[in-house]
């Protein structure tokens, strides 16, 4: 049996094992993946990356890439979704998103653009970058088991074409494995929600459809057939688009009841095309939930992704929230194992990322009530809004000094507060003659914002960086950055002589609002206390 050692082993190579893989690569470190498919999804779901996720991507190095793949889309008008009977057939009701008002609800709270691609399209750029970056990758590899110690966590996992197994031990696990994760189940984690909501049979499919179709057509359908409940929807490749088929598991249905031949029925009635031939790509179960884990840590491992929280796809933000586990984790995964962060930095993970789902699966149901089952509505309360969830959403950790008494999870993120715990606002600056954005400055390592002219500020940060082994970039207003609008010092509440700390996921971890008495012993006490040193 041969062994393989890494620091990370992470189990799942959706968007949240992928993402952790290739923000730990990027950071130089040695991170193994493990998947049991043959190969990158085939499935174009969770299409659509909202700018936090394009803010991360662009840290990532694909954002250039994943917005080149997005303009193959063409069409990115008003997204029209229709309750009907078939495609083609009789319309009940229709009511349409704007794409453009999507757009507004951030544009002016972040640099970085919106994407619409695929999950099919994403995964294989996230693959490649990874492996640019020194990640080892198997497909066609399944988990066997696991077992935690004290230092690190020791695995067998399996080459499914061989029967080859293979020992791998590394210092943490990040269980990516999906909403059935075994990982999370083998430790007994439970979860809480609304839970399952309908079950359905997922059918990819390329057929012509241009005689039902509109050229370009981005629409969604809510099928109400007498035959059938399920959806329609085009992707962003020719001719190919997907089928779900509910079914009921009380009324004595089973996945095994959609058969090749069944599915291309299903179709023709779902298209109305009785005489289509289509040709079938993949046919699956899928679960449509609201589940979000108790924990998602257990020691040395960490859950992230569908396996830490499942949400309806209504409003897209599932697929957009495992980027932002992955993300988080591999910067502070990353800090601990290069000895920039002490081990309780990986504490802040779960109470940060939980509520950030807790406020997803809240939105994403309010959605789906309101489009598939009004009855439910009474049961969520209003949710907060999609910019402020997006944007807005604030961390509470011990990864953050928060100093006022202001509880709400979340700001309007087109007028951001530039508090600690909230992400560090939008504001053109320039950058040795470039205008850039702030959130441009963050991703590397951590960044110290100041206003004070006299680099006291700047001074001791790196002084401290020194001493911490911290990797820490100062910008000082009037010396590395200009602020043409005005508007730098009022955004990040730092006064004319004040400081704000901006960890690497361009969070604000802590600010000083005015000058400072002792810099060097302020600065070193914040980084030892958000570092956990």
């Amino acid at each position: 049996m041969s062994e393989t050692k890494v620091q990370v082993l992470v189990v799942g190579a959706g968007l949240a094992g992928l993402s952790t893989t290739m923000f730990l690569a990027n950071r130089g470190i040695r991170v193994l993946m493990v998947e049991k498919r043959a190969a990158t999804s085939i499935h174009p779901k969770a299409a659509g990356q909202n700018p936090r996720t394009m803010e991360l991507l662009r840290i990532g190095g694909i954002a250039d890439e994943v917005q080149r793949a997005s303009d193959i889309k063409g069409e990115r008008g008003d997204f029209t979704i229709k309750v009907a009977e078939s495609v083609g057939g009789k319309v009940l009701h229709t009511f349409a998103e704007s794409f453009e008002e999507l757009v507004a609800a951030t544009a002016d709270g972040t640099p970085q653009p919106w994407a619409l691609v695929a999950q099919d399209r994403v995964e294989p750029i996230m693959l490649a970058q990874a492996e640019a970056h020194g990640a080892i990758t198997r497909y066609a590899t399944e988990l066997v088991s696991f077992e935690e110690h004290a230092d690190g966590v020791t695995a067998v996992t399996r080459t499914k074409a061989t029967g080859e197994q293979h020992t791998v031990t590394a210092d943490y696990l990040v269980a990516a494995d999906g909403p059935h994760s075994a990982i999370r189940e083998q430790l007994g984690i439970s979860r809480y929600g609304h839970g399952t909501l309908s079950q359905f049979v997922g059918i990819i499919f390329e057929a012509d459809l241009s005689s039902v179709l509109p050229p370009g057509s981005t629409g969604w359908y809510y099928l109400q057939n007498p035959e059938f409940t399920g959806n329609f929807g085009p992707t962003d490749r020719p001719n190919r688009h997907t089928f779900f088929v509910a079914y009921s598991p009380e009324r004595g249905e089973t996945p095994e009841d959609f058969t090749p031949e069944r599915c291309v029925e299903l179709i023709r009635i779902g298209v109305n095309i009785p005489d289509l031939d289509p040709a079938l790509l993949d046919i699956q179960q899928w679960e449509m939930a609201a589940r979000v884990a108790e924990q998602w840590r257990h020691g040395r491992v960490f859950l992230a992704g569908d396996a830490a929280k499942v949400t309806p796809p209504t409003g897209g933000l599932g697929g957009n929230t495992a980027v932002g586990d992955g993300y988080d984790l591999a910067w502070k995964l990353a800090s601990v194992l290069t000895g920039e962060a002490g081990p309780g930095l990986l504490d802040s993970y779960e109470p940060e990322r939980k509520q950030v789902a807790d406020l997803v699966v809240a939105e994403s149901m309010h959605v789906y009530a309101s489009r598939m089952a009004p009855n439910l509505l009474e049961e969520f309360p209003e949710p907060v809004g999609y910019g402020e969830v997006i944007l807005g959403f604030r961390c509470r950790s011990e990864a953050v000094v928060i100093t006022d008494n202001d509880l709400s999870p979340v700001e309007d993120p087109l007028c951001p507060s530039g508090r600690p715990g909230f992400r560090a606002p939008h504001v053109w600056v320039r950058r040795g003659g470039e205008r850039v954005s702030t959130v441009d400055l963050f991703g590397e390592g951590w960044v110290l914002i100041s206003a004070s002219a006299d680099a006291q500020w700047a001074e001791a940060a790196k002084q401290v960086a020194a001493e911490l082994g911290v990797s820490l970039d100062t910008f000082t207003l009037g010396t590395e950055l200009t602020d043409p609008g005005g508007t730098l010092v009022t955004s990040y509440g730092i006064g004319n002589s004040g400081a704000c700390l901006v960890r690497p996921d361009g969070i604000v971890a802590w600010r000083a609002e005015t000058g400072p008495g002792d810099p060097h012993t302020t600065l070193l006490t914040v980084l030892k206390h958000v570092l956990s040193r």
